[in-house]
């Protein structure tokens, strides 16, 4: 019992060592993330999905060195989502550096009209932009004023006025408008 709880917590690396590979894994994939572009993050395709995957098995070795222990990893994970909460909690704020590590939104349409060398930068096709349009209300880009990529892969689509969708402030406007002409 004793040798299996000293293979489960014996670390065959130190910790600061366990702690560096870990943030330098970490940022490396953030800067390889940033210099890849939105649209990976955006909608994973199935050569996206599957980079993920091999991604996180090639960079496994790097976070946990020669130590396979329990402990170890469990430093790692502790260390990973520490460098994580502080880059979300400290960092990400200040426009500045966010813009920095995310890279900023993106024009991909403009009144009605594709910019086919936004589409070519961001690595999208037009295809599936026009799928994005569908899932927003949007039948064809004609439909919209503007298209936009988020720094974190969103598809923003601002609709033409007249096409945009009734609030239920506009109800309540058109029905006490109706009422004042009724003279209810």
């Amino acid at each position: 019992m004793s040798a299996m709880w000293t293979d489960l917590t014996h670390l065959d690396i130190s910790v600061l060592d366990k702690i560096i590979r870990t943030v330098v894994v970490y940022f490396g994939l953030i800067v390889l993330l940033r210099l890849a572009g939105k649209r990976d993050l955006a909608q994973l395709n199935s050569f996206d999905l599957i980079v993920v995957l091999l991604l996180s098995n090639v960079v496994q070795n790097a976070v946990i060195g020669p130590d396979n222990s329990l402990l170890g990893g469990l430093i790692g994970a502790t260390v990973l989502i520490a460098a994580n909460a502080f880059v979300v909690r400290v960092v990400r704020p200040h426009n500045k550096i966010a813009e920095l590590m995310e890279g900023t939104t993106t024009v991909l349409a403009r009144s009605g009209a594709w910019i086919p060398g936004a589409l070519r930068h961001e690595g999208v096709r037009q295809s599936d932009m026009e799928a994005a349009l569908r899932r927003q209300n949007a039948y064809k880009v004609e439909d919209v004023d503007e298209v936009t990529l988020e720094p974190g892969g969103t598809i923003v689509v601002d609709l033409r006025p007249e096409l945009e969708s009734a609030t239920k402030a506009d109800v309540e406007r058109l029905e006490a408008k109706l009422d004042r002409l009724l003279g209810s």
